[in-house]
């Protein structure tokens, strides 16, 4: 397995472990990790395009029927084995992608009440400004324009980084059934970059 691969995995796992355990309590170190994962997100989408053959987008992404058929033939216990990523698991890595990416574009956003006072005029249709918390008091309340601008915003980058963990914990799931189901250790293989050689009915 490719080695740049195997970097950017564990490297974004501690990104963004780093960047969720950090929010509202330690704002720079929060604001590295998401710039962090920005940078990792940027350099996987590249090599997705002119990296190795098991890398590349165009190996794996495949539409919405191939996933739905593998994820049935999953149910049914008769998914072939794939060496590269399944349908399924390459659905879960553009969803993952394209939610780290808007996720690290808003926390982006935050950081400048300028950038933030243009981004959030144009959610004020998509995300209602929150004019009020449980104490009666939102944060697009605080009185001045930054708050008004990042009510909206925050709301979207909270919900983003909300719907990371549900999709890690989908990810988890895959990983371990597939792990199972083929009788390979394939978070191990995220380490070493081996996995068991192509048998019969395998697709690479």
């Amino acid at each position: 397995m490719d080695p740049l691969i195997r970097i950017f995995h564990w490297g974004l796992v501690g990104a963004f472990a780093t960047a969720w355990l950090t929010a509202e309590e330690i704002q720079p170190v929060h604001e590295f990790a998401g710039y962090a994962v920005a940078a990792l997100v940027g350099i996987r989408f590249v090599w997705g395009f002119v990296g190795s053959r098991y890398a590349r987008f165009a190996q794996f992404v495949r539409g919405p029927a191939a996933s739905l058929t593998y994820v049935a033939d999953a149910a049914r216990g008769r998914e072939p084995r794939y060496l590269g990523h399944n349908p399924a698991g390459a659905a879960m890595i553009i969803a993952l992608l394209v939610t780290l990416s808007g996720t690290a574009f808003t926390g982006w956003l935050m950081e400048e009440p300028a950038r933030a006072a243009a981004a959030a005029h144009q959610l004020q249709f998509v995300v209602p400004a929150l004019a009020d918390d449980d104490d009666g008091e939102g944060r697009a309340g605080r009185g001045d324009a930054e708050g008004e601008a990042e009510g909206p915003l925050r709301e979207v980058h909270e919900t983003l980084a909300n719907a990371m963990l549900l999709l890690v914990a989908l990810h988890l799931v895959g990983v371990a059934l597939a792990s199972f189901r083929h009788q390979e250790n394939l978070a191990r293989a995220m380490v070493t970059g081996r996995k068991r050689p192509a048998g019969a009915g395998d697709i690479f």
